[in-house]
């Protein structure tokens, strides 16, 4: 459950610095170096939240999800004779 909380954390938090960025860039007119810096930031947020689940997964705290759509899998069915 932590890991959750975590995950959604680091999104609001990406979304915030996204949406601060767009606002700094219609309030400075491309002046300045403030808009810049939030999408920096956005960046470094996202690569952190990348390497936390990779490692994540590799430590075995959480499973991918098979999703809705069930893929097949790869077994054969026997061959007659």
């Amino acid at each position: 459950m932590l890991i959750k909380i975590l995950i959604i954390v680091f999104l609001l938090a990406i979304i915030y610095s996204l949406g601060s960025a767009l606002i700094f860039l219609v309030k400075d007119h491309g002046e300045g170096d403030r808009t810049v810096k939030r999408l920096m930031w956005r960046i470094g947020l996202s690569l952190v939240l990348f390497l936390f689940l990779w490692g994540a997964y590799q430590l075995g705290w959480i499973e991918p999800n098979s999703g809705p759509i069930r893929v097949p899998t790869a077994e054969q069915p026997a061959e007659p004779e």
